[in-house]
């Protein structure tokens, strides 16, 4: 798989894909609102599948709350609003009327799911409460919007919310969220690093934040995941209280977490290549591509053994498409591997004869022909090493684009040369952190949140390390 279009002009290739591969068409006359098309949305819907799936097995239930937000409400959170402030769609007119109460259009649902918290929370065995749902989400992104990464209309956002008795209890759920998302990203074969957020990047209204980071092919950092302790910080401004075995009233402690539609884009960049697409066999929308290549002076019957073969496969439980299409071969082959189907099959007179099919895998371009008696478990086999394969060369091309750097000027000239990330000793302090930032000019993703032990000393201050900080260009 060759990636130097990625690497050298990343945005030309994303912007490309998006169209041709049938992910997302970007000409919607809306400035940061983009629309799914057809294999996009089966791509989406697959992705977030396995993130239902965790979810359901750990105790969330899927709830659906409504996208309108009372300004009263919204505004209570003081902390949190400032936050949003410069970010928010308010609605002010029901047809020609002016509304009473502005609404805002969602940015994040705290305030509008916390209110009804405080009327389904009464005792302790109310708790806990364990909640998500997929949604819509807006805000006013002044920066230069970019599909999937930098949206004004977020279509996809997964967020996750949680309420519970003892603060240990919310701690273990932010650790019980993170092993969440280590499963989903590693499911899909997406590479990253776990980041404590400093303390001036943390979520408005929460005690701390985590992230995941990837790395897109440009070498900038892609904030792909976060999950935050709130503590009693949004519970005491919504009055979510509970009444204890001895009858006193507590404050609940909370948590929150999300991803969004950045994870799709993730998957197109851990494992995309200079020819387009190149998906993990378990979210493609179609697996396994048949193309038939018949010869009209032999009388061979092609299409009737490619139907087959479909229908073997499918009752098989693999998602599989016949290309019928009059086009020649070669057109065939280039739109799948465009869209990133995981195997083409090809099926011409000579297969037919020797009972055979010529296999060909997406990732590799690998060619070997297999026996029509073994095509199932062999179909199943092939899929499942271009899975590993996918993971393995994905995390290697993430390993090698991690670097140690001892002080700025390294830092500096690393990220100039080759982008990445850079880890780096950090005392921890908020004043070395921000001159950190601002003498490298890059952004802190925060301190390595299960890392090792730091070595060296702080580049600022040098005083002794206390963590191993993480420094990228982001998006």
């Amino acid at each position: 798989m060759k990636r130097e279009r990625l690497q050298h002009n990343f945005s030309e290739w994303f912007s490309g894909i998006l169209r041709s591969a049938d992910i997302m068409e970007t000409r919607y006359p809306v400035k940061g609102l983009f629309v799914w098309l057809p294999h996009g949305l089966k791509l989406r819907n697959s992705v977030f599948a396995i993130m239902r799936g965790l979810l359901e097995q750990s105790g969330h239930q899927e709830v659906l709350f409504p996208q309108l937000i009372p300004e009263n409400i919204f505004r209570k959170e003081a902390e949190h609003i400032r936050g949003f402030e410069g970010q928010v769609y308010w609605v002010t007119h029901g047809g020609r009327d002016k509304l009473d109460v502005k609404l805002a259009l969602r940015p994040t649902s705290e305030t509008s799911i916390y209110p009804m918290f405080a009327l389904w929370i009464r005792s302790h065995a109310d708790l806990p409460i364990k909640i998500y749902q997929i949604v819509n989400i807006f805000r006013y992104e002044t920066k230069m919007t970019k599909p999937m990464i930098r949206l004004r209309e977020v279509t996809t956002f997964k967020e996750a919310h949680t309420a519970h008795a003892k603060s240990e209890e919310a701690e273990a759920q932010v650790l019980e969220a993170v092993n969440i998302y280590k499963r989903f990203f590693d499911e899909l074969g997406v590479p990253y690093v776990v980041t404590k957020r400093p303390p001036w990047d943390t979520f408005a209204g929460a005690k701390y934040s985590i992230a995941f980071d990837t790395l897109a092919p440009d070498g900038r950092a892609l904030q792909i995941g976060t999950v935050h302790n709130l503590e009693q910080n949004f519970a005491r401004v919504y009055g979510l209280k509970y009444e204890a075995l001895g009858g006193k009233q507590h404050y609940v402690y909370q948590t929150c977490y999300g991803v969004s539609e950045r994870v799709i884009a993730a998957v197109m960049m851990a494992h995309g290549d200079d020819v387009g697409l190149c998906l993990p066999p378990h979210i493609a929308p179609i697996q396994v591509v048949i193309v038939p290549i018949p010869f009209k002076d032999r009388e061979v019957p092609v299409e009737q053994i490619a139907t087959a073969i479909k229908n073997e496969l499918a009752a098989a439980g693999l998602r599989v498409h016949l290309d019928e299409r009059d086009l020649r071969p070669g057109n065939k082959f280039y739109y799948w591997e465009r869209r990133g189907v995981p195997l083409r099959l090809e099926v011409g007179p000579e297969d037919v004869k020797k009972e055979q099919v010529t296999a060909v895998r997406r990732d590799t371009g690998e060619k070997q022909a297999i026996p029509r008696g073994v095509l199932k478990t062999k179909v199943k086999q092939l899929l499942e090493g271009v899975t590993g394969d996918l993971r393995e060369r994905a995390w290697n091309l993430f390993h090698a684009s991690i670097k140690e750097a001892p002080d700025t000027e390294t830092i500096k000239r690393v990220i100039q040369k080759r982008g990445g990330i850079v880890r780096a000793p950090w005392c921890g302090g908020k004043a070395c952190g921000e001159a950190l930032k601002e003498q490298t000019g890059w952004d802190l993703l925060g301190e390595e949140f299960d890392g090792r032990a730091p070595a060296g000393a702080c580049p600022i201050c040098s005083k002794r390390a206390k963590v191993s900080v993480l420094i990228a260009r982001t998006y």
